[in-house]
């Protein structure tokens, strides 16, 4: 029988996820679409591999495991899992058509939206990934300073002048490679050192679980400004979520350009670039930025209505409510067990669950309490993304799941059992990475 949200007495029956993946191996390279979504992030033996289904807050996977889900497909989700006022119009527009051979009403209208609601959105373009929006951004401001180096600070996706400072760099030219570098969050310092006469362009995630310190924000916006160099804000985790104009509504800065994408759709494919109109003119003339998806009718029309009803729900309030009753929650029962090894932090729309090496490898105490979350029908891999579809219920279970699952935790790091304790293979490390990586000297 699959496994419900309750008290299981025993781990889910993964059969079916099992033998797809068996036929995804050698077909599919990594198996997965999206690495945070792939097997390696899961505990691999006992954690389901495949959903087919969502509502509301909860999913279903292939053998008809059902968990609540605090991944919300990796951020998309800002309502939830088929809501029903989004699929209404998606259903609505799929009538009429999905793409077509000329320009369509709903890409002036969600551009008015935005542009009402973002504080630096003079002029607004559509694409379809993050990646693409923030390449995008990066083109814009090469034309716009007529300089080549790019400054980063976060997770900025797949293309070229990204990876290139990471560990997957194979197939990027030298050259490219060469042009691109880092600075650490929250790292004044890191970020002087690496400014030079021909930065381009600095793209920075405001927030990923850090606060700003220092006024950390404000002094790379003020040098950006007083260089000439053009600031993006990659807002794909925070626009639409932290507050409704996004993270530079939040911290009162206006970048010069910003990208989005996750949020504003609620898990329809769509991306969005937004900046100065002195600026996204050059998408005009100068550069290139065209995709036959784009003006892609059922996205629009999903955003259409996830904004409204973002914007007429508050809905950026209540992942800050709800998400403060889990944060604080878990931190009580960590601290009432005395396991002060670890913590839940970030803010509260989005908090990450960490584990200070001290106790034992994180990466096995994150695998334990994910095995032991899974059981009990909480889909979890250190993360709380919120969305409006969390409700009490949801919180209350998953914050009784943390005390029975916590002392399991804890004794198995005072009995030096964790390894054995875990009955798969553990969580591998993950790609993602916001600081200390690939920082390359100054080159002038």
């Amino acid at each position: 029988m699959p496994n419900g949200v309750t008290f299981n007495s025993n781990y889910p029956p993964i059969k079916k996820s099992n033998e797809l993946y068996n036929r995804a191996l050698g077909l599919i390279p990594s198996v997965t679409q999206t690495m945070a979504k792939g097997p390696s992030q899961y505990v691999d033996g006992i954690a389901p591999k495949y959903l087919v289904k969502g509502k509301g807050s909860h999913v279903w996977d292939v053998d008809g495991n059902e968990f609540i889900d605090f991944n919300m497909g990796i951020g998309p989700l800002s309502l939830g899992y088929a809501y029903p006022k989004v699929d209404e119009a998606i259903k609505n527009q799929l009538r009429d058509g999905i793409t077509f051979s000329m320009m369509h009403p709903l890409e002036v209208e969600v551009a008015e939206i935005i542009r009402d609601i973002i504080p630096n959105a003079e002029m607004i373009r559509y694409s379809k990934t993050g990646s693409d929006v923030t390449s995008a951004a990066v083109r814009l401001a090469r034309s716009f300073t007529g300089r080549e180096k790019i400054l980063m600070c976060g997770y900025h996706g797949w293309h070229d002048w990204y990876v290139s400072v990471t560990a997957k760099n194979k197939g990027i030219p030298k050259a490219i490679q060469d042009l691109s570098f880092t600075f650490n969050y929250n790292d004044i310092d890191s970020f002087k050192s690496a400014v030079d006469n021909n930065v381009a362009a600095v793209i920075l995630e405001p927030i990923v679980f850090q606060e700003p310190k220092n006024n950390f924000l404000h002094e790379v916006a003020e040098i950006c400004q007083s260089l000439g160099i053009v600031l993006i804000f990659d807002e794909m985790w925070t626009g639409f979520r932290l507050s409704i104009g996004g993270a530079q509504e939040y911290f009162c800065i206006t970048p010069d350009l910003a990208t989005y994408s996750k949020a504003v759709a609620n898990g329809m494919p769509l991306s969005i670039l937004a900046g100065k109109k002195e600026i996204m003119k050059l998408a005009e003339e100068d550069i290139f930025f065209y995709t036959t998806f784009g003006g892609e009718a059922l996205s629009l029309a999903a955003a259409k209505v996830t904004i409204q009803e973002i914007i007429e729900k508050n809905v950026p309030s209540y992942l800050n409510e709800k998400g403060k009753i889990l944060k604080e929650g878990y931190n009580s029962i960590a601290k009432n067990l005395m396991m002060d090894y670890t913590k839940c932090s970030g803010y509260n729309c989005r908090t990450i669950v960490s584990f200070d090496q001290s106790a034992g490898d994180p990466l096995l105490m994150k695998s334990l309490v994910q095995q032991e979350m899974i059981k009990h029908g909480i889909l979890w891999s250190g993360f709380h993304n919120m969305c409006y579809s969390h409700n009490d219920q949801d919180i209350n279970y998953t914050l009784r799941i943390y005390e029975v699952v916590l002392p399991i935790l804890k004794n198995a790091v005072e009995t030096d059992t964790l390894k054995k304790m875990i009955k798969g293979i553990p969580v591998q490390p993950v790609f993602r990475k916001t600081e200390n990586f690939n920082i390359k000297p100054v080159i002038r």
